[in-house]
């Protein structure tokens, strides 16, 4: 398993355990390894819409469609 597959694993899991701002801080650990993956993108979308943060998660779904025009788990 990659680095990065590790951080997806376990940034999904914080998701799961309503853990936003460590799930925040996993992604954004892993967007520092590939800045190119549209699903790092729409993971840090979703923490940060759970956190309220709206106005960023929307620039995180949008980044993500950006690099995946076909990205259907864009949020």
């Amino acid at each position: 398993m990659t680095k990065i597959e590790e951080l997806i694993k376990t940034g999904k899991h914080f998701l799961e355990s309503n853990r936003y701002d460590e799930a925040l801080g996993v992604f954004e650990q892993a967007l520092l390894l590939n800045q190119d993956n549209p699903d790092l993108w729409n993971f840090k979308g979703v923490a940060l819409r759970s956190l309220g943060r709206y106005e960023e998660a929307m620039e995180c779904f949008n980044k993500s469609l950006e690099i995946d025009p076909r990205d259907k788990n864009a949020s």
